[in-house]
């Protein structure tokens, strides 16, 4: 499908709804750690989101429009998307393995987290960072990169 076989309704929608969804999922993936959320929930959406533009738009519209690169068609564009897909896979993979060895490093046992609060902020009063969010945003990453190329190799026959 392209853009042109999709009604107006259905590119107005997914224009409103993407970066809706998009935000969603960053403040899920920011509250994680604390609340209900996280790396997994956050990924599954923002795979939804760009699921969405696929569907509505198609590979040719994320390969010229959003990532700013010259296409061969729409099957190219597949294989360059599934190729971005899979460093965004092993990027995260490496993220959150990577916090858990930090831990190690300490000497702690493998994932250990630990919180440090940072006081008398001018806009936040108070910020907490946790080194779970680095394991959660690996998490994430490992989601997006899987699901998309799922989708995406799916997609593309």
């Amino acid at each position: 499908m392209s853009a042109r076989d999709a009604t107006v309704i259905a590119r107005t929608v997914s224009r409103i709804v993407f970066p809706l969804i998009l935000l969603t999922a960053f403040a899920l993936l920011l509250q994680g750690h604390n609340r209900p959320g996280g790396g997994f929930i956050a990924g599954v959406l923002t795979a939804v989101a760009f699921a969405l533009l696929m569907i509505i738009y198609g590979f040719d519209y994320i390969e010229s429009e959003l990532l700013g690169r010259e296409t061969d068609g729409a099957v190219a564009a597949a294989f360059t998307i599934v190729t971005d897909n899979s460093l965004v896979f092993t990027l995260g993979l490496a993220l959150a393995v990577g916090s858990g060895l930090v831990a190690m490093v300490f000497g702690l046992p493998f994932l250990t987290q630990t919180v440090v609060f940072l006081h008398d902020l001018p806009v936040y009063h108070e910020l907490e960072l946790a080194s779970a969010f680095v394991f959660d945003l690996g998490v994430y990453l490992v989601v997006v990169g899987a699901l998309l190329t799922v989708l995406t190799v799916v997609g593309a026959e």
